[in-house]
């Protein structure tokens, strides 16, 4: 029992690290982003994707340096 449960807490922490983003390296789509992205909600990860499906829908208007994160994280 304390086994499975020390293996089920090792499995989350390690999912929830492997899903960090680091917020400076999203710097380069904050220009398109402050103009095309709702902001209302504030920096949850579902408004997070959500942006980044407008930014690669809009990816005509932003810069090659926010497309290339929008493929780093696999938007385009």
């Amino acid at each position: 029992m304390v086994k499975s449960l020390f293996a089920f807490a090792f499995l989350g922490l390690s999912i929830t690290a492997a899903g960090a983003i680091d917020i400076k390296e999203l710097a380069p789509c904050r220009p398109a982003a402050a103009k095309l992205c709702d902001r209302s909600g504030g920096m949850t990860m579902a408004n997070l994707a959500r942006c980044g499906a407008t930014l690669a829908a809009n990816r005509w208007r932003v810069g090659n340096g926010c497309r290339e994160v929008l493929r780093r994280y696999g938007q385009l």
